[in-house]
């Protein structure tokens, strides 16, 4: 008998251990405001699933790695990453179609969250607007071409061409000065024709801030999620909206090839989607919202890339355009601007 009880014990935990195992869901995120993510989207999820989150934090470079290197025995469940690394990590076979007809909240997203790179791949669940922080006492900004106007460049800071700003503020500039072609050679001369004016070449936005406070630059391109640091200054700082419109990138959600987990993957993305995670996380600034039915204050959305006219002006590199040219584009740098 007593056998008997310790073998039916034995089973029950064996059971209870593969049950938990089956709820515990792996995701792969950017390191930035995991607090906010914890409190109030990875906690609110595990109290609804019964589940347990492991979350796996690191640049995207690393991340993406780690996915590849256990591809024939995933680790990862889901990961957030960039529209471009979307399309690498699909162009490898490390990632699986989206099944968005179990995916409720799917029909609420803009289109352009539905389906970034046109593979079926990735989802959308938000994005970010890229213009020009500049002094409205100093300076006006009609057209991207005004930061290389003559009076007004040599108080301009521009992103280096390595950094996720660089190629969008390229890529509008060749957009002003009528060139759209990929390879961004016009917008590149043209900034090479002016580096020695040009303030800087920032690879953080965050030494924008002084710079604009100790009135060295009056211009620079940032991403909106930058906009809060120069809104705050006690200077008259506006946001652009040059005529040719603005540009910008999304993150999106891939769920890892051979997840054994891919229901419950699903299930935290939904989630991540609905209008109230989404409406939580853009109240507390932590990401702009992809799902449409979202509404939030004027003074919130001042903030974020909000509303379906900022976002139709959105103009996005194609996820292959940046992947096929990014070589071009540093090499064209150092030969045109330098290091």
């Amino acid at each position: 008998m007593k056998k008997l009880l310790v073998a039916s014990a034995a089973l029950l935990l064996s059971v209870g251990a593969a049950k938990a195992e089956e709820k515990t869901l792996t995701i792969s995120v950017y390191g930035f405001a995991q607090d906010a993510f914890k409190k109030f989207l990875y906690e609110p999820f595990e109290e609804k699933c019964g589940c347990e989150l492991v979350v796996e934090t690191g640049n995207s470079v690393e991340r993406l790695a780690k996915i590849e290197a256990n591809k024939d025995a995933p680790v990862i469940d889901l990961a957030v990453i960039s529209m471009r690394d979307a399309l690498a990590a699909a162009n490898k076979g490390l990632t699986d179609k989206v099944d968005t007809a179990k995916l409720s909240n799917f029909a609420k997203l803009y289109d352009i969250a539905k389906d970034p790179n046109g593979d079926g791949m990735s989802v959308g669940y938000t994005f970010y607007a890229s213009s020009i922080a500049y002094r409205s006492d100093k300076m006006k900004v009609d057209s991207w071409a005004d930061l290389l106007a003559d009076g007004v460049v040599d108080h301009v800071a521009l992103p280096n061409v390595t950094t996720t700003q660089g190629p969008l503020t390229l890529y509008m500039l060749g957009k002003a000065l009528g060139d759209e072609d990929a390879s961004l050679k016009t917008p590149i001369a043209a900034v090479g024709a002016k580096k020695d004016e040009i303030v800087t070449f920032y690879v953080r936005s965050s030494q924008l801030v002084q710079l604009m406070q100790q009135e060295e630059i009056w211009a620079a391109p940032i991403g909106r999620f930058a906009w809060s640091g120069f809104s705050k200054m006690d200077l008259p700082i506006k946001w652009a909206t040059p005529k040719e419109g603005q540009s910008g990138g999304m993150n999106v959600m891939v769920l890892t090839k051979g997840s054994k987990n891919r229901d419950l993957a699903l299930e935290f993305m939904d989630f991540w989607l609905s209008t109230e995670t989404q409406t939580t996380l853009a109240e507390n600034l932590v990401d702009s919202p992809a799902n449409k039915d979202v509404k939030v204050s004027d003074e919130i959305a001042e903030n974020l890339t909000y509303g379906a006219d900022t976002v139709a002006n959105l103009h996005l590199i194609p996820s292959q355009v940046a992947i096929d040219n990014q070589e071009t584009w540093l090499s064209e740098w150092n030969n045109k601007v330098g290091q």
